[in-house]
């Protein structure tokens, strides 16, 4: 935490009495009530509710029982990612976070291709997750067709268009909002204008949660880049982040078409299935856009090459959009590189590798790109 002032300092020593490690005082002990944080410096009051709410925690044989050690971590946790709670939410998320601590530790112990961490959801079961997260609305994975490369098209071993130029934008946050297909749109869009203008763009996410909806979108609820990349061609462009920026809810649309910084010419569907063709794309024109399904180790990943034996692989259960921007191989094993919007403290820096040629998690049934118009 950053420095403070004198007034800081007398507001940090009148909080002694009640948590050590705070930034605001409020109601309670009295006349004051800390939100819990990363110190059990607590006042008597609040003392007696953290012991209550052990007891409380233990008294459940459902839940993990967590120990000095774990709530130590949790603590820790706390800190590093600026969550503050009420004491009924802090003995709510402790068992939460303690599962997916074990389950972090119990996972990496053993041999996989991927390893977990625990990060800024670690406080989350997983169908909480999903429904901050994920598509809350079943998707459908239909758009106007385009042309595609032939399957006869050479590609290179290995793409990643990071390290090709200035193609790709910065890692975005969703937050607690299912607009992921906003994100993997406009990351698309983004790239495929740069790669043939040489101009780098961040367009507008909001615009598509909010003005997308006749095109079979649900803003917060989910919705398809292929039918968003369909709303952008026909109705005449989407603004930049800047002039339309983004709020993480569904909001009234106010597109404004002068205002428009990418145009869409076209909008390539690749085959449903056919990874190969994904891979031609990517190689050899610019980043794509896919879904998948996500299940509970992914809101955990931390590293490696993702692979799945829960996950389906039918475009009905499909329930995130993300954005492939290369492939590569890792011993025996082929993977995409991808971008997510879950912010760069996701992941590998915002990014994640998953098992490419296996259609893992139905990755291969709802790829598409846009041809910009330039």
């Amino acid at each position: 935490m950053g420095g403070v002032d004198g007034r800081g300092r007398m507001q940090s020593e009148r909080r002694e009495e009640s948590l050590a490690v705070h930034e605001e005082v409020r109601p309670g002990c009295g006349d004051r009530s800390p939100v819990l944080s990363c110190s059990s410096m607590v006042c008597p009051e609040i003392f007696a509710l953290l012991l209550w709410g052990l007891g409380a925690v233990a008294g459940h044989p459902e839940a993990p029982q967590p120990t000095t050690d774990d709530e130590f971590h949790f603590k820790t946790w706390m800190l590093l990612h600026e969550k503050r709670y009420t004491l009924q939410e802090y003995f709510q998320r402790l068992p939460t976070f303690t599962a997916n601590r074990r389950r972090v530790e119990e996972h990496n112990a053993e041999k996989h291709s991927f390893q977990l961490g625990l990060n800024q959801f670690s406080d989350l079961t997983f169908e909480e997750f999903k429904k901050l997260y994920l598509w809350s609305e079943p998707q459908n994975c239909s758009a106007t067709g385009g042309k595609h490369l032939p399957r006869s098209v050479q590609y290179p071993d290995s793409m990643d268009w990071r390290k090709k130029g200035n193609f790709v934008t910065p890692v975005k946050n969703q937050g607690p909002c299912g607009s992921c297909w906003t994100f993997s749109t406009t990351g698309c869009l983004e790239s495929a204008v740069a790669i043939a203008t040489g101009k780098l763009l961040s367009l507008s996410e909001q615009q598509l949660v909010d003005c997308a909806q006749a095109f079979n979108n649900h803003g917060c609820n989910g919705g398809l880049p292929s039918q968003a990349f369909e709303y952008i061609r026909y109705n005449r462009g989407i603004m930049s982040e800047d002039a339309y920026p983004y709020t993480a809810e569904n909001g009234t649309c106010h597109f404004q078409p002068g205002k428009a910084a990418a145009l869409v010419k076209d909008v390539v569907n690749i085959t449903m299935n056919d990874e190969l063709g994904m891979v031609q794309a990517v190689g050899n024109s610019n980043p794509v856009s896919f879904a998948f399904q996500v299940t509970s180790d992914f809101m955990l990943y931390a590293r490696g090459v993702y692979k799945s034996d829960t996950c389906e692989k039918t475009p009905d259960k499909v329930n995130h959009a993300v954005l492939a921007v290369g492939y590569g191989q890792e011993g025996d094993m082929p993977y995409w590189i991808v971008k997510n919007s879950w912010g760069p403290r996701w992941g590998m820096d915002g990014y994640f590798n998953i098992e490419r040629g296996s259609n893992m998690c139905g990755l291969a049934t709802c790829a598409s790109y846009p041809v910009p118009q330039v």
